[in-house]
């Protein structure tokens, strides 16, 4: 996007509220994430911080813990569409915010067993929501189609987060 940025990592617990449904699960990680940051911005800073999950109907399906929730979620998400939601916190150092989410549904097609176990197998699913990378083997053999940004379900909705730095003018040369 050709903005100047710096990495900084925090680890932050990703619980969230039992009563939290869909994009509300992603908006609160953002955002508490984002706080995590707040005391170390300076004031002409902006932290962007962001949370990907995927729902298939209300169920969140999150990172897996192993092998066997891999395949569990993998084989739940097969033949069928699914909402991947990333939500994204821009914070100030002067302390406006901003929260919002964008959402994609996901049509994947039918799957075979030994192409999930291959997946699992050959890739990284254990830090992804819902087991998958759309950019990785089964994501490019397995999406049928996609309504919405490919860049939501790769984590950032860059075009949204570009219309919320305009509006917080928080661009170059504005």
């Amino acid at each position: 996007m050709g903005l100047a940025y710096e990495i900084r990592l925090l680890e932050v617990d990703e619980t969230f509220p039992a009563h939290l449904r869909r994009a509300e699960v992603a908006e609160y990680l953002a955002a508490y994430k984002a706080a995590a940051y707040a005391d170390a911005l300076a004031p002409d800073e902006v932290v962007l911080t962001a949370d990907t999950i995927v729902c298939l109907d209300d169920d969140v399906l999150n990172k897996p813990a192993n092998e066997a929730e891999a395949t569990a979620m993998l084989t739940r998400l097969q033949g069928r569409a699914h909402d991947v939601f990333t939500a994204v916190c821009l914070r100030c150092g002067d302390g406006r915010e901003v929260v919002f989410s964008d959402q994609t549904t996901v049509h994947f097609r039918r799957l075979s067993s030994s192409e999930i176990s291959h997946y699992i197998a050959t890739a990284q699913p254990f830090d992804k929501a819902g087991s998958y990378g759309a950019q990785d083997w089964l994501g490019m053999v397995g999406i049928v189609r996609l309504e919405g940004s490919y860049f939501t379900v790769m984590g950032l909705p860059t075009h949204r987060v570009w219309e919320e730095l305009e509006k917080l003018g928080a661009l170059p040369n504005q």
